[in-house]
């Protein structure tokens, strides 16, 4: 429904549940996403087409800007990034915030539109930001672009979740295997976890198509604020 809301939950659950440091928590969540995205895509896909062309190109740029991302998390304290990361995710919940108290969202939902402003280039410039950021945080690089795409290139909450997700495919599968190599992933952990958010995928897609856009918007910040407080507790 929100995207990769889940792995955003999951990294503080992990950290609190089972204490995982913030590195650990981060590649065990990528293991739960990266099918759980790829199952997504194509249940987007059915209700409203992707540009996959504009996706690829944006795509390419993830792939490195992931590996580098994912390299400069390692080296970290855990204890800065998780605080790293608790401020991004409020930078971007506020950014919701203020642009559902806009005049023009409280109007009736937006009807989802393709990405015809959103084209190779643009897409490519995107990637890059969302590959290092998905790479520092795990599963951040989405959660950056989608307000873009809203605020910037007019698609819908629907449309921009749906082109992130699949832009980021290939970079998040990079992150993976650079956390995994630094045996910052927990896959008797994160394989579970997995196979659980794949049954639910569909019914959230569902869900995400029935409810108003603006009320979309407003639980993706209530999802975002959320996680910046499981962060601070653990």
């Amino acid at each position: 429904m929100l995207g990769i809301g889940g792995g955003l939950i999951a990294i503080p659950a992990l950290s609190l549940i089972l204490g995982m440091d913030q590195q650990l928590a981060q590649g065990t969540a990528i293991i739960m996403v990266l099918p759980a995205i790829i199952l997504t895509v194509r249940k987007y896909n059915q209700h409203a087409r992707i540009d996959f062309r504009a996706a690829m190109a944006g795509a390419v740029t993830c792939i490195m800007a992931s590996w580098g991302g994912a390299h400069l998390a390692l080296g970290l304290d855990p204890v800065t990034l998780r605080r790293g990361f608790a401020v991004f995710l409020a930078i971007i919940g506020v950014f919701y915030v203020w642009q559902t108290c806009r005049p023009a969202l409280a109007q009736a939902a937006v009807p989802d539109r393709p990405g015809r402003h959103l084209g190779p280039r643009q897409a490519a410039v995107l990637g890059v930001f969302a590959g290092v950021l998905g790479g520092f945080f795990g599963v951040g690089g989405g959660v950056l672009a989608v307000p873009l795409m809203t605020s910037i290139y007019g698609l819908s909450q629907r449309a921009a979740q749906g082109f992130a997700l699949s832009m980021i495919i290939p970079g998040t599968a990079i992150a993976l295997g650079t956390y995994a190599w630094a045996g910052q992933a927990d896959w008797s952990v994160g394989v579970p976890l997995a196979m659980g958010s794949l049954l639910f995928v569909p019914q959230g897609v569902k869900l995400a198509y029935r409810l108003p856009e603006i009320m979309l918007r407003r639980l993706f910040a209530v999802m975002l604020f959320a996680t910046v407080g499981l962060l601070f507790v653990v």
